[in-house]
């Protein structure tokens, strides 16, 4: 792990000029939005939340009964939360990697990655049928690394993905730096196959036209307030929002960690800043000095890692590294911008790359997430079965959520599948403990996971304690 230190000149120019908002959002084509509710309606199915669970779940319900009258409700603007602020890694991975897999769902594995890599295809798929240009491509992902003890770690995924079938190619000292060039790098894990890179706020806004045109009713700028047994209707649930109400069938609920409309996944789910830096576009010299000419989505190894990769016009993102919980688990806009956080990435960015000295940051931004104790997606229903939730994707949600919305929609359908028998979607996390445990536990297991880094990689009593009792934060 690196070590902080007061910021230097050179980080203090690079993010002089840095905007404080999501270069993701920050583009002149957005979307006009929708008008918000106004009024009393019926429908079939509502969703609530316009994020990529939203999203997907309103496509998908389309695509398979386009006569089922859906609406979507959105407090803001579609894509406006995690969706528009993430790095734009769409992986097949469900289970936030094959080590984390292994761990909560052995028995599960095999079916679990082929559901993912399926997944992931009819996720390219539908980019190109509604012809979405979220600049998708699938260049796969290299995870690197950059201390000794972190090489074992990427054997053993590499020994655990060929037993499941896959080939992830283990890259030594030279290798991995002919890929992309840097002077941190001892090994790598090159998964060709198993991720894409795509502009996430383009996606969401493509899905939300595919929405649109597939007659799926959109109101933006509409929090929902409560959703209740709706009396005159035994089988209905009123949904309840500011300047209006919506009376459906059933409801899917995907708003991840913004406050709970049902009670209980406030004890799931906790939310988790993450911080990101955008550069300026390199020169055809700078991105030379690097290569990268396969241009891979690239992590480190570290417990405290770093995700990074380009773009389209050649900017790098560079995200990770510090996941701050503020006490009480308080999701305001002031925690967007951690001046703390951005000084100390731009100066790994730099350790990383030193050859891009002088490089500058165009966007600083940063996001929450939904992040529960096992690291992946869980799933559940309320009121007789008549709304179904999906939460807690921890950071891997961009591609994870649409099979998130396959999900919901079978459980609402009440019909067992393939997917609603799964122990993943049967099963829920360890719940958090109260405030102020809850905080403490955090700041604990931080100052563990960071004390791992510096050690080899050794886990100390807590981090042991906690693997044992079925608890996440490997990563």
């Amino acid at each position: 792990m690196r070590r902080a230190h007061p910021a230097s000149r050179a980080v203090t120019d690079a993010l002089a000029a840095a905007r404080p908002l999501s270069y993701w959002l920050d583009q002149p084509d957005a979307p006009a939005p929708e008008p918000a509710l106004t009024r009393r309606e019926n429908t079939d199915l509502a969703i609530v939340g316009g994020g990529f669970t939203g999203l997907w779940t309103a496509l998908q319900a389309k695509e398979a009964d386009a006569d089922r009258d859906v609406v979507l409700l959105e407090a803001r603007t579609i894509g406006w939360a995690g969706t528009g602020r993430n790095g734009g890694f769409c992986a097949s991975s469900l289970t936030h990697g094959l080590s984390n897999g292994r761990d909560r769902f052995p028995s599960e594995l095999a079916t679990l990655e082929r559901l993912g890599r399926h997944n992931l295809d009819e996720i390219e798929k539908t980019v190109a049928r509604y012809e979405i240009d979220c600049d998708f491509a699938r260049t796969g992902e290299l995870a690197v690394a950059t201390r000794q003890w972190q090489l074992a770690g990427l054997r053993e995924t590499a020994d655990l993905a060929a037993g499941l079938g896959a080939h992830l190619r283990l890259l030594d000292t030279a290798s991995v730096r002919g890929e992309l060039h840097s002077p941190t790098y001892l090994g790598g894990l090159w998964d060709a196959d198993g991720c894409a890179t795509v502009d996430p706020a383009k996606l969401a806004w493509g899905l939300r036209r595919a929405c649109l045109e597939a007659g799926v009713r959109i109101f933006e700028h509409t929090p929902v307030r409560s959703i209740a047994p709706e009396p005159a209707r035994a089988a209905g649930l009123a949904v309840a929002t500011t300047d209006g109400t919506v009376s459906a069938r059933r409801v899917a609920l995907a708003t991840g960690v913004f406050a709970p409309l049902l009670r209980r996944l406030r004890y799931y789910l906790i939310p988790v800043y993450d911080y990101v830096l955008m550069t300026e576009p390199l020169s055809a010299a700078q991105l030379a000095s690097i290569g990268w000419l396969n241009r891979q989505g690239v992590g480190d190894s570290a417990n405290q890692f770093h995700y990074y990769r380009l773009t389209k016009d050649n900017r790098i993102l560079w995200g990770g590294y510090d996941a701050i919980y503020y006490y009480g688990g308080a999701v305001t806009a002031a925690h967007d911008q951690r001046p703390a956080t951005f000084s100390k990435l731009a100066e790994h960015f730099f350790q990383t790359f030193p050859q891009l000295e002088g490089v500058r940051f165009s966007h600083k931004w940063g996001g929450v997430i939904d992040t529960c104790s096992r690291f992946c997606a869980f799933f559940g229903t309320a009121h007789a079965g008549r709304l179904a939730y999906a939460a807690g994707y921890t950071g891997l949600g961009v591609g994870a959520s649409r099979f998130g919305g396959q999900v919901l929609l079978d459980l609402l359908s009440g019909e067992p599948t393939e997917r609603s028998e799964l122990e993943m979607v049967r099963t829920k996390p360890t719940p958090f403990p109260p405030e102020p445990l809850r905080s403490a536990g955090v700041q604990l297991t931080r100052w563990s996971l960071a004390r791992a880094d510096r050690n080899e990689g050794r886990r100390n009593l807590w981090l042991r304690g906690l693997d044992r009792a079925g608890l996440g934060f490997d990563s």
